[in-house]
């Protein structure tokens, strides 16, 4: 296709790249049809030459209308600050000041003087300036003001970030740390009802800091949807700012104490005998788990509402704090979740806001506000909910501290949210919703990936002064002591698949790095919250290097980290600012891996490539895992008897197993995270990606349930020997 200049000027002005290096390293161009494509996703007609001239001016016009960003994110070391104007000609030969109201409350005037700007035309629409602001100001949120003659002519935030993301002292000056990495949803216990939940995470950290561990790792606890309790991806949540209700051990709140019909219910045969099942379940059954959750639950917020009417206004006070506090976000999220219900109660076809009839669809809309006068008490209880969950949350966190734990509870945060979720209903000018996050063809995925999950739109999220992003950070480095951030180079760029289209006509949109770094290094350093980048897949080396010099932790897996020759990395090799793991919930499990049942599971759903020989795949494997035994023999990590013929060590064995994370542990890495999975000997892998329905993802248990892992022996034997090589002791 013939290239067309003013479209590709336009693409990128909003940030979209004409081309890319796929994972062959190939250049790969895009076409003007996905250009089109992707900026009508972001709400800009290009689809002709009168439109593209007409979005052309509307750039310039935009950006000279603002005559500050609504926000500017700086480096606490670089002041004196270089701060982006875009001053209308007729205050050029004015008297410029900027006043600055701190976050401690002091106020400072810096007079900026004659601006050094080039000649313009007298008919340009404004002066694009970078103006010196000098101030003490301490890492936080400013206000400042533009003043001309001592009149302010535009306001916006200065966010002075520290230079770098925290790092707890365990892991400065070399210190090394280890923990687990689990699915909670499937920790087996005795008393859960076939779910793991926060109490099941809460007894799972003690255990890990009482094997010297200083961490555990889990899935998104992202909010999914109560309605259809079955949709059941961590990864597709309806909001990041929100938990996951099902997760709440209904037995550990506070009104089940005293509420008789709830305890009765939970007592009665037919209940317990429900909640054996589950448990007996190897999967999670959601649909069974959520009918016997929110019937006791339903009677808790009963409960609480009696007790507050008759005079226990202490806990309902609480809840109205908890509310305030929430603000609109909370309300939209609780509105959100009776709204579907209610909508689906009528119509089981009906999942998510763009279905809804259309006077719901805007959440300012006058039928929101008197649908939320009708239910009131049903709005409320999706909101206590969400209280109940915030409160066991913290409660992990106590644990944690309360166990010795240097990190404590490590939370992870999805690329994006659901396009028909609580998030994206409330938030609809933020996110491309005729477009998905996705991957181009590579290695593990010929056909590439459409995740379904809508972007944001930068030039909103710039225009938003970053504040869903903030927030965002906020709700989740609560409680938590790292933060792992899935596909962190979504921070620099993100691959944009119109909807309608294959993974393979997308393209890459760019997103403004250095800002979101700042602002993660300012979050994290006030929650006191190192930060990890999973950082897999396709990486350029731009955002490898940003990511180094703002300390946050590099992803490196075992079986990703080889030479040119296809021999394993030295442990000596691997990187400090790092996370080490054997695996991950998107690769296959050790076992899966050293017996090559992810290769059969490729094949069987079509991922492997039309030109790929399943033999000839086994068979490479076979060489890989003799390249494994030998870097395991170079190591002297290889157990006594163990054969190093790879066709003779067909099975891992728990020797092996525990032998390559001690290959794991000898590694500089700061942290290293093991995968229960990987302990136990499991071989099938969480989540098998390009899959939905076929595959059961986000279902499967451990085999051992908690309260047996001391008698089991396999974790006691892993952290034994990850204590020797990293230093730790039992606590």
């Amino acid at each position: 296709m013939t290239a067309h200049p003013p479209l590709q000027r336009l693409a990128v002005a909003y940030g979209i790249a004409l081309e890319y290096v796929d994972a062959w390293g190939h250049r790969r161009s895009v076409a003007d049809g996905v250009l089109r494509a992707v900026l009508a996703a972001m709400h800009v007609d290009a689809g002709s030459d009168e439109a593209i001239t007409r979005a052309q001016d509307e750039v310039v016009q935009a950006r000279c209308r603002q005559c500050l960003a609504a926000m500017t994110v700086v480096r606490e070391s670089a002041r004196p600050w270089r701060v982006g104007v875009n001053l209308p000609p007729r205050f050029a030969s004015r008297k410029l000041a900027w006043r600055v109201l701190a976050e401690d409350g002091s106020e400072h005037v810096c007079p900026i003087g004659v601006p050094d700007a080039q000649p313009q035309p007298s008919s340009a629409p404004c002066l694009v300036l970078e103006l010196p602001l000098d101030v003490p100001l301490g890492n936080g949120y400013h206000a400042i003001d533009l003043c001309a003659d001592g009149t302010s002519v535009a306001n916006a935030v200065l966010a002075v970030a520290p230079d770098a993301c925290h790092r707890p002292a365990a892991l400065r000056g070399g210190g090394r740390s280890w923990g687990l990495a689990v699915q909670l949803y499937g920790v087996r216990t005795a008393r859960n009802f076939g779910i793991g939940d926060f109490t099941d995470l809460a007894e799972l950290v003690a255990r890990v800091g009482g094997e010297g561990g200083d961490v555990v790792g889990v899935n998104p606890l992202h909010a999914l949807f109560p309605h259809d309790p079955a949709y059941a991806s961590p990864y597709s949540p309806s909001s990041r700012m929100f938990v996951d209700v099902l997760y709440l051990d209904v037995e550990a709140v506070p009104e089940f104490a005293h509420c008789a019909r709830a305890r009765e219910h939970v007592a009665s045969a037919a209940f317990q005998a429900a909640a054996a099942v589950l448990r007996a379940s190897a999967l999670v059954d959601y649909a069974g788990v959520s009918a016997l959750k929110m019937r006791v639950l339903e009677m808790l917020y009963a409960q609480a509402r009696d007790d507050a009417r008759f005079g226990a206004t202490s806990r309902w006070a609480a809840f109205d704090n908890y509310k305030t506090l929430g603000g609109q976000a909370l309300r939209r999220q609780a509105l959100f979740e009776a709204l579907q219900e209610h909508f689906f109660a009528r119509d089981p076809s009906i999942r998510g806001w763009p279905a809804w009839p259309r006077e719901y669809r805007d959440p300012a809309s006058p039928a929101i506000t008197a649908f939320a006068d009708e239910h009131v008490e049903r709005v409320d209880y999706f909101a206590w909910l969400q209280w109940q969950a915030d409160q066991q949350r913290d409660a992990v966190a106590q644990r944690a501290r309360a166990a010795g734990l240097a990190i404590g509870l490590y939370t992870d945060l999805a690329v994006s949210v659901d396009r028909g979720g609580a998030e994206a209903w409330a938030n609809q000018s933020l996110y491309a919703v005729t477009a998905s996050v996705g991957a181009p063809p590579d290695v593990f995925n010929v056909r590439g990936q459409d995740w379904g999950l809508p972007p944001m739109i930068p030039a909103r999220l710039r225009d938003a002064g970053y504040g869903p992003f903030i927030a965002t950070l906020r709700a989740n480095m609560k409680s938590a002591g790292a933060l792992r951030i899935d596909h962190v180079m979504g921070l620099l760029r993100l691959y944009w698949v119109p909807s309608g289209a294959a993974p393979a006509e997308g393209a890459y949109v760019r997103y403004p790095v250095d800002d979101l770094l700042g602002l993660l290094a300012l979050e994290s350093e006030r929650h006191r919250c190192l930060v990890i980048g999973e950082d897999l897949g396709t990486v350029p080396d731009e955002i490898r290097g940003k990511l180094a010099a703002n300390d946050v932790l590099s992803y490196r897996v075992l079986l990703f980290e080889r030479d040119a020759s296809g021999s394993f990395n030295a442990p000596s090799s691997y990187p400090e600012a790092a996370l080490a793991t054997a695996s991950t919930h998107d690769l296959p499990t050790l076992k899966g891996w050293w017996e090559g049942h992810d290769i059969a599971l490729r094949a069987e759903h079509g991922h492997l490539g039309a030109d790929t020989d399943l033999a000839a795949a086994m068979a490479e494997r076979v060489r890989d895992r003799g390249q494994l035994l030998a870097a395991l023999a170079r190591e002297g990590l290889l157990p006594d008897g163990s054969p190093v013929d790879p066709h003779e060590a067909a099975t891992l064995t728990p020797p092996l197993a525990c032998a390559l994370q001690a290959y794991l542990a000898r590694t500089r890495c700061a942290l290293l995270v093991v995968q229960p999975e990987d302990v136990f000997g499991v071989i099938e892998q969480a989540n098998l990606p390009g899959t939905t329905t076929e595959h059961p993802n986000w279902r499967r248990k451990l085999p051992v349930p908690l309260e047996k892992w001391a008698d089991d022996g396999r974790l006691h034997a892993v952290a034994a020997r990850i204590g020797a090589e990293r230093g730790s002791a039992l606590r």
